[in-house]
């Protein structure tokens, strides 16, 4: 196993404002999840959530490649050995990964630079802004193995593209370009491979500059959505709406608009 899985960055953008930059490291391998690797990163999204001065995450891979899902080879069974219970391993650690990644209060911005196959097409798309390199493409590579799509492919994909192109996905397990990705609502932007990381570490920069507690209501109410009536759904937005209409940042916004200045928004709260 490699000595850092996962490695970790923070970019000042300023003053009690910064980004942290995920990078999945495995590039020999393209990133593919090992048990290591998946609990560094739940322990990355947590670093970030109790900084104080983080306003966004960004995750991208290193190398060639975003990430190849599982790598297969710590699946391989003795001949007349046991079947590996993955439901385990889901519940274990991958399942709290991306439930941690979806309650972090915290816009995640996803970079994917290369090939995401498999659970790492669905580690992209649990992050709430994916842009993407043209040369990039997503895979439901599940079905060439005899597996479901997880980590959340089956709630995510439905969502985002609708049930007929979700279910050619996933059952044809065909590779989906990034400039088609984008047509259909998989992801926010395919851009040139050459700008990617800029386009990133804008959005995060932006977010910097953000009120962090809209941003994270916001997140919340667009989760809820999901599941909720719209009798919930109102009652959410008027409680979130109550809260943060009386906060500073609201103050702070509604004055700025009204001088025609940019706003300077307070700090944000940890987790």
């Amino acid at each position: 196993m490699e000595e850092n899985p996962i490695l970790v960055e923070m970019r000042e953008i300023a003053p009690h404002a910064r980004y942290h930059v995920i990078t999945l490291n495995r590039p020999q391998r393209l990133n593919a999840f090992v048990g290591p690797l998946v609990r560094q990163l739940a322990a990355a999204f947590d670093e970030a959530g109790r900084d104080a001065s983080c306003r966004a995450v960004l995750l991208t891979g290193a190398g060639r490649g975003f990430c190849a899902g599982q790598d297969l080879s710590e699946r391989l069974v003795a001949e007349g050995g046991p079947p590996p219970d993955l439901g385990a391993s889901l519940e274990g650690w991958a399942n709290p990964l991306i439930r941690k990644m979806r309650a972090l209060p915290l816009p995640i911005v996803c970079a994917v630079n290369g090939v995401a196959a498999g659970a790492g097409v669905n580690l992209a798309l649990a992050c709430d802004i994916v842009v993407a390199a043209r040369s990039a493409s997503f895979i439901q590579a599940f079905a060439r193995i005899g597996l479901m799509p997880d980590l959340g492919g089956t709630f995510f994909l439905t969502r985002l593209v609708g049930p007929a192109r979700a279910r050619a996905l996933a059952l044809l397990a065909e590779p989906l370009d990034a400039a088609r990705a984008e047509d259909w609502g998989l992801i926010w932007k395919a851009v040139d491979d050459g700008a990617l990381m800029d386009e990133a570490h804008a959005l995060c920069a932006r977010f910097c500059a953000a009120p962090s507690a809209a941003l994270a209501a916001i997140k919340r109410g667009l989760d809820a959505a999901a599941t909720n009536s719209l009798d919930q759904q109102l009652d959410l937005e008027r409680d979130g709406q109550r809260e943060l209409g009386r906060s500073p940042d609201f103050a702070e916004g509604v004055r700025a608009f009204i001088d025609k200045r940019p706003a300077s928004f307070g700090p944000r709260k940890a987790d």
